[in-house]
């Protein structure tokens, strides 16, 4: 009875909560001694006592496949399901670095895409250390802004599988979210207003070619009822004509304008892992000579 999910939890993303984590370390945390012990009966209001007393991050270790307090956290946070104003508090905590990794971390297994983008990418500014456990029961250094790096980027963390979330480009050309903008490269050129600009003068083209059409037509040789019919019928057959070219030429452009924001978002996510990941080296370097 202890282990069931509250009768009143949502399903997250098809399925029981407790069940985006896999059964065999779900089960090695309910045999765990801190499930037992400290997660026995554990509130909303409660959890957040457990969580302040974090020390480190992680998720299973030992050959026994041993989990860690901050997995067992998890594992509640999905049995209990607490509101979603909890998780944000959570979240925007500055002064307890675990709980709000533990907040990020939930928020990523049971939130949408543009929650995830909107409530974890503010956090790629805090640069705080976080011990974390490996599976060989070893600790390393990791900083918060790595760890939100890994949630947002990654299939596994903390031996969990993410569920799989909107690409960021595709959100942003369905207008849900902002353009992003990189801490690391402040002076990226955003040239699509280039493209809308261009626009007019193609259309400006085909009105002048249009109009002189119209008027050659106009002078006709003959005014004849029948041939003014014709004429008129072939204004119409050509004005659909224009239409469905400018129709076309919309749609063609808007393919390459999404192609281009396409291509362009790839290169900058490239360029910002890169520049990501000298910057967590040379950190990595200077903490070493420090300690």
């Amino acid at each position: 009875m202890a282990n069931r999910t509250v009768k009143d939890a949502k399903n997250v993303h098809g399925t029981n909560p407790q069940y985006l984590v896999e059964k065999i370390i779900r089960s090695r945390i309910y045999d765990s001694k801190y499930w037992k012990e400290q997660c026995f009966a554990l509130t909303a209001e409660l959890l957040v006592d457990k969580a302040m007393e974090l020390r480190f991050i992680g998720g299973v270790f030992g050959g026994n496949i041993k989990p860690t307090p901050f997995l067992c956290l998890i594992l509640k946070m999905l049995q209990i399901q607490p509101e979603k104003d909890i998780i944000v508090e959570f979240i925007k905590n500055e002064e307890f670095k675990y709980v709000r990794a533990l907040g990020a971390f939930y928020l990523r297994l049971t939130g949408t895409a543009i929650d995830c983008y909107k409530y974890l990418e503010p956090l790629y500014n805090d640069n705080r250390k976080l011990r974390r456990q490996n599976r060989s029961s070893n600790f390393e250094i990791v900083h918060v802004d790595e760890f939100i790096d890994e949630l947002l980027r990654s299939d596994r963390v903390c031996d969990i599988i993410l569920p799989r979330i909107q690409k960021r480009y595709i959100l942003e050309e369905n207008n849900e979210l902002e353009p992003k903008v990189s801490a690391l490269d402040d002076d990226l050129d955003e040239e699509m207003a280039s493209d809308d600009d261009n626009a007019p003068e193609k259309g400006s083209g085909d009105k002048k070619v249009k109009g002189e059409r119209l008027k050659r037509r106009s002078r006709s040789r003959s005014h004849s009822p029948e041939r003014k019919d014709r004429r008129v019928e072939r204004k119409r057959e050509d004005k659909d004509q224009d239409r469905d070219r400018d129709r076309n030429r919309r749609e063609r452009e808007i393919r390459e304008r999404s192609r281009e924001r396409r291509i362009r978002y790839e290169r900058d996510e490239e360029r910002d892992r890169d520049r990501r990941r000298d910057y967590y080296k040379e950190r990595d370097q200077r903490d070493r000579r420090r300690y």
